[in-house]
């Protein structure tokens, strides 16, 4: 239970005094040298610090903090120094938390002596779903006894910065929906000082922060005047003592004036009347803390020192950071993704005395093996825990064998399901996640997106995702509109995650331990009318189970289907660019054209295996790329004008493209999906036309 309020020390109001008026010569700073300091957008804590500081001095280096754009005040109260902060400010190369890549104010860091802030976006309330996936990492690792707290440890506590105008954001509903569910031990901590950007709290929100919350049951709710340092710093230690006991969650609802700017490009004066920005004014809380320290005895010559020497710091690390270095062109490139260590094709492939396998088994199987192996491995999504073991059984009695805390299922919302895995991950946990229908991906593009794709890349290799998303795909038996799309082109445009898409079982069992212990995020596409080969022509997705250590490295595409030498020799052959069923209709049209035919199957897609495709090219002169989706604007369509340009002195003609209609939605009737679709007979008189034209 919340305890009774404690004394502070001066020391403490000392520190809380200098980073406050450190604070504020850095926002005086920045207005006075705009020409130089807005270059790029920055926001400042100016009207927030007291809140700012008084969690800051009281967090640890064990403990997670996700701070938002207007948040200074917590990086300076960490222990970062002016001079950090505005490497970040000038986009400078030794910016210590992206290298010159994000915003002011948009930290990300990893350091033993401070609290850890993995990355997070500007997108305002999307830090929510990643941090809550934190502290839901840290409540599985207690409870699965990976982590044992001795007497008289501090366990970790977990803090998401929000302002009162994200919590009107759904994605924020499913942070608090599982931080109550699971019981989890974070702290949303909501700075409202009543603005978003130019619009009012009238406008944009029917109900406080406190009163959205407390519809939240299990999500314990307290508020604060964070103006005042002494009372946000106990109440904030007192939350801390029952979170750190008793593992659960609390939001505080601090009301801060906003002193300053929106952001440095969008200013108070253009929006806000002069009575408004006199009251928040009359809220600021230097004065309210410098007081204080005068009623308890601190001279104005002591506190005008402070006042001074935080100018003199600010003024000296500005001149520092002026003539720090600027990025290197050549530093672009660096950590998109990080190493992964699978690089070659590993393990037996067709042992003698295996057994034929479909391909939903090869990926339970997979998963099944690391599991036994890997504690830090779980699964979650809609419907995969419990008794079913996912709608089409693809994670069949691993809640039984792994226990409910292992293997669960979760709400209806696709983002948390994606975005979690952030903080999964930064916990050192490594998730394995679907997304029920590929149809239903949309609501978690946001944090796939903002947050999961970006992570590696802006906190510059500090902060990668290490996640494998499951996402069930394509058409399949009448599935009708909302259960039979196919989407890898929409996922392919977001850069910095991984993407496969297996076309039987062996690629499937190998590119599924691949996945797992590559560092990155990985895609995993799994065509729903490939897992058990029951499709008329898929029959060969089926076949014999690669041993347990069997390993595809992305980027490897794999001949599968040779072409004879004497077709090759006779300019009679072509070359099928395809994936997923793609590989099943291709080979299937190749009977009609026996020994002329060569199928590429790329396996995956993000990254692709360029030169596999350009020796095939060269081989053959004729191209068709073969895909399941919607040709305009997709993948297909992409990589055959990429041969096109690349190898166009390698062609005998142009290279064809086959997909489905272009049309907005699979149909539900047979006959029309049929006619939508690609099929064999489609694929054979294109191969014709290829051959013989």
């Amino acid at each position: 239970m919340i305890q009774a309020k404690v004394k502070i020390s001066l020391e403490v109001l000392i520190r809380a005094y200098d980073r406050m008026c450190t604070a504020l010569a850095m926002t005086e700073l920045y207005e006075a040298n705009k020409d130089v300091c807005s270059k790029y957008v920055h926001a400042t804590s100016r009207g927030h610090e007291a809140i700012q500081l008084a969690l800051a001095f009281q967090l640890l280096p064990q403990d997670f903090v996700a701070p938002y754009y207007r948040d200074d005040s917590i990086l300076l109260g960490i222990g970062l120094t002016p001079y950090d902060l505005m490497l970040q400010l000038l986009a400078r190369k030794e910016d210590p938390f992206s290298s010159g890549r994000t915003y002011y104010g948009h930290p990300s860091l990893r350091r033993d002596d401070m609290p850890k802030i993995p990355h997070q976006s500007s997108s305002t309330g999307m830090q929510a779903i990643p941090t809550t996936g934190i502290a839901h990492g840290l409540k599985y690792r207690e409870s699965t006894g990976m982590d044992i707290y001795a007497e008289g440890d501090f366990p970790p506590v977990v803090v998401c910065s929000l302002g009162d105008g994200a919590i009107t954001e759904g994605e924020v509903s499913e942070a608090f929906q599982n931080a109550c569910l699971h019981q989890l031990p974070i702290l949303y901590l909501i700075q409202d000082n009543e603005w978003d950007i130019s619009a009012t709290a009238k406008e944009t929100r029917a109900m406080s922060a406190t009163e959205y919350a407390r519809g939240f049951k299990g999500l314990e709710t307290r508020q604060v005047n964070g103006s005042d340092f002494i009372e946000s710093y106990t109440t904030i230690q007192a939350i801390f003592e029952t979170i750190r006991k008793e593992r659960r969650p609390f939001l505080l609802h601090a009301k801060v004036p906003l002193l300053n700017h929106h952001t440095s490009g969008v200013r108070k004066e253009w929006y806000r009347p002069a009575e408004d920005l006199l009251a928040h004014a009359a809220r600021d809380p230097i004065p309210y803390l410098r007081s204080e320290l005068i009623k308890i005895g601190l001279s104005e010559e002591s506190l005008f020192g402070i006042e001074q020497n935080a100018k003199a710091q600010v003024e000296a690390d500005y001149q520092k950071a002026l003539i720090a270095p600027e990025p290197d062109p050549s530093d672009l490139y660096r950590n998109i993704f990080v190493p992964t260590p699978v690089t070659q094709e590993t393990g037996i492939r067709v042992p003698a005395e295996g057994k034929e396998i479909v391909m939903v088994d090869a990926a339970l199987h997979a998963i099944d093996r690391i599991m036994s192996e890997h504690p830090e491995a779980l699964v979650y999504g809609q419907d995969v825990g419990g008794e079913l073991g996912g709608v089409f059984r693809e994670a069949a009695l691993l809640a039984k064998k792994y226990g409910d805390k292992r293997v669960f299922n979760t709400p209806i919302q696709e983002a948390y399901i994606i975005g979690s895995t952030v903080g999964m991950s930064a916990v050192g946990l490594k998730p394995f996640v679907e997304v029920q229908f590929a149809d239903y991906v949309w609501p978690g593009l946001n944090q796939l997106f903002a947050e999961v794709s970006r992570s590696c890349y802006l906190s510059d290799g500090k902060w990668p995702v290490g996640a494998v998303i499951r996402v069930p795909i394509g058409a399949y038996g009448s599935g009708g509109p909302y259960h039979s799309s196919s989407v890898e082109s929409a996922i392919l445009t977001i850069k910095g995650i991984k993407v496969a898409y297996p076309s039987n079982a062996a690629d499937m069992k190998g590119l599924m331990r691949s996945a797992f212990f590559d560092p990155n995020p990985v895609v995993m596409f799994e065509h729903k009318g490939l897992y058990w080969g029951k499709v008329p022509g898929s029959r060969e997705a089926r076949c014999i189970e690669p041993d347990d250590d069997y390993i595809v490295p992305f980027g490897k595409a794999r001949i599968y289907l040779e072409a004879s030498t004497e077709a090759v020799e006779n300019g009679e052959s072509c070359l099928v660019i395809t994936y997923g069923m793609g590989v099943h209709w291709a080979k299937n049209a190749s009977v009609s054209f026996p020994g002329r035919v060569e199928i590429l199957d790329l396996r995956t897609l993000e990254p692709y295996d360029w030169e596999a495709i350009q020796a095939g090219v060269r081989k053959h002169g004729k191209v068709l790329v073969l895909t399941e989706e919607q040709t305009r604007n997709s993948f297909a369509e992409s990589l055959a004008g990429r041969i096109s340009f690349e190898c166009f002195r390698n062609l005998d003609g142009p290279v064809y493209i086959l997909g489905a209609e272009n049309i907005p939605a699979v149909p539900l009737n047979s006959i029309l999906e049929h006619a939508m679709l690609p099929s064999t007979e489609k694929v054979s008189k294109i191969l014709s036309d290829l051959l013989n034209g």
